[in-house]
């Protein structure tokens, strides 16, 4: 019989209500560890080799010890999605350093535990702009690796939704960085403009797909850094995750931002989607 939602624990499986985890996983005293997120249709894990390269690249740099080969997690992420019901799911999962006794100095070499969840997932509406509001960019320095220490975007989330937003733009200084939680890029005189890939932002995977979309189309691409001013003149205002491709911004403060350039965020939204719907087999974001 197959499940509503899923929870994986170091080999165990069951709900996420069954899943139990030791008291002295790291994870619980230190965010230790790090994530990816995506989504599954039709029993795929949609761009999958892209997800598990990053993982793979936020575990070596944090010095994790992933307990699987890449293949081998693959194939699990594969396995674990054909128990789930919904034909659309959230597919998430995380390693986190290990379980020891408390301490800041951790062993060389600890086995890492792998976490995975599964849950239906319903994609949001590219066509539906969002609003957006904007704070500065407090987070650390390595904001290039996928960690688990979420806290500020949690914050800042929270304070957007309270507000009626959707979504925070973050800078540093003026300079856009990317949101709490995706990359935000703009169109501008015909021209893709985004964030490059550097410390100050997770490299998307969503984003790189919708810059390789853009050089289908034949839309020229920036990756320099750019202003809020910038970004409040621009074209169009995107914001892109793994979960949600290519959405686009009508509001940003409250002040209308975008809406002068659909032609092109419409080719580019369809160029998106239909390389989903290629991987997938779906037919549609509520198949």
């Amino acid at each position: 019989m197959k499940m509503e939602s899923l929870a994986y624990y170091d080999g165990k499986i069951g709900t996420p209500e069954e899943m139990t985890v030791p008291f002295n996983d790291r994870v619980h005293f230190f965010g230790d560890g790090c994530y990816e997120a995506t989504v599954g249709a039709n029993g795929k894990v949609y761009l999958l080799q892209d997800h598990l390269d990053r993982f793979y690249t936020s575990a070596r740099l944090l010095d994790i010890h992933i307990p699987m080969p890449k293949e081998e997690l693959g194939n699990l992420l594969t396995d674990l999605l054909s128990k789930v019901d919904s034909k659309i799911n959230f597919v998430y999962w995380q390693v986190t350093r290990g379980v020891e006794m408390r301490d800041h100095v951790y062993e060389d070499n600890l086995p890492g535990k792998l976490w995975v969840l599964i849950r239906p997932k319903k994609l949001n509406d590219p066509d539906v702009a969002i609003h957006l509001n904007d704070e500065e960019d407090t987070r650390f320095y390595h904001c290039n690796i996928k960690t688990l220490n979420l806290l500020p975007s949690v914050m800042t989330a929270k304070r957007a939704k309270r507000a009626g937003f959707q979504e925070t733009v973050f800078h540093r200084g003026d300079i856009v960085t990317e949101c709490a939680h995706a990359n935000v890029s703009v169109l501008k005189d015909g021209i893709f403009y985004s964030h490059p890939n550097d410390e100050y932002i997770l490299r998307g995977i969503a984003k790189t797909h919708m810059i390789q979309a853009c050089y289908r189309l034949g839309v020229p691409v920036l990756e320099k850094a750019f202003t809020m001013d910038f970004l409040k003149n621009a074209d169009e205002v995107i914001v892109t995750s793994s979960s949600n491709f290519c959405l686009h911004a009508s509001e940003l403060n409250g002040q209308p931002v975008g809406g002068k350039d659909p032609a092109t965020l419409k080719a580019i939204q369809d160029e998106v989607l239909k390389e989903f719907y290629d991987y997938t087999g779906c037919t549609s974001l509520w198949d």
